[in-house]
């Protein structure tokens, strides 16, 4: 996304973007890149380091994904098949996380 902007590699085309406050995907590609892969790897870096405060970075990775795919949906006013499993493993993610730190989901 954000070394082709214009989305060929992914064959995403740039009428997904129509309505939106994007003209390409080079802002989105950063956002997604920035904010949702680096929590991501925060909460990889201290699972495996199996330090203090893993759950938190755990769940919010699952928090940051699912409300990634949920503004991506309202913003391009669609669901893919995609969108609803990659939703599903974030919230999933979030409940694992609050189970492991000891918490009842429920």
């Amino acid at each position: 996304m954000i070394t082709n902007p214009n989305g060929g590699i992914l064959n995403l085309s740039l009428s997904l973007l129509v309505g939106t406050p994007f003209k390409n995907f080079l802002i989105p590609g950063i956002l997604l890149m920035t904010i949702v892969g680096c929590v991501n790897l925060l909460a990889l870096y201290f699972n495996i380091r199996n330090k203090v405060g893993r759950y938190n970075w755990a769940m919010a990775g699952g928090i940051v994904i699912s409300g990634w795919i949920i503004v991506q949906m309202i913003l391009i006013n669609a669901a893919h098949w995609l969108h609803i499993l990659y939703l599903g493993i974030g919230i999933f993610t979030t409940l694992l996380a609050y189970q492991l730190k000891g918490k009842w989901a429920v």
